[in-house]
């Protein structure tokens, strides 16, 4: 019984980025794509439902808040907007690490808000949903050549 390999020839790109498990041919890079979909999907629904969703129909949960910042309701649909948006990009493959980005950017406001004006009184949740989108904007990261090339090639 004879052996045939065939050699394996590295490229520069291949060489100078190691495969992400996230992307992985393997069981473990598809179970890893499996969770990482899920996670974004999750976080999408709650930055759409629970945290937009409120500013975008000016509960009073939500209107309060934004008064006691001096924000008005100005302020709260702009958040709003940019909650959705985010949560939306989250789901589109191209934006989806821009879009953790971005969310992760807003979470380090509503920290320094939480601290500043309600006393940290949520401070944690803030940065808790920082760790999660990390983790997408890393995982994610080769789709910014694409949205980059994309972006370039409209200019």
């Amino acid at each position: 019984m004879s052996e045939t390999t065939v050699p394996v020839t590295r490229t520069a790109a291949s060489s100078a980025v190691s495969p992400v498990i996230a992307e992985s041919p393997t069981v473990r890079g598809r179970r890893a794509r499996i969770a990482l979909r899920t996670l974004q999907l999750v976080l999408a629904l709650f930055y759409v439902v629970a945290s937009a969703l409120p500013k975008l129909i000016a509960h009073p949960s939500a209107a309060e808040g934004f008064d006691k910042m001096g924000w008005g309701s100005a302020g709260m649909y702009i958040i709003g907007v940019l909650e959705l948006a985010g949560g939306i990009a989250l789901l589109i493959p191209v934006l989806q690490s821009v879009a953790a980005v971005a969310l992760s950017g807003l979470m380090v406001g509503a920290f320094v808000v939480q601290l500043t004006y309600f006393d940290g009184e949520n401070a944690a949740t803030p940065l808790i949903l920082i760790v999660p989108l990390a983790l997408i904007a890393w995982a994610r990261r080769r789709h910014n050549a694409d949205l980059l090339r994309l972006v370039r090639r409209r200019a």
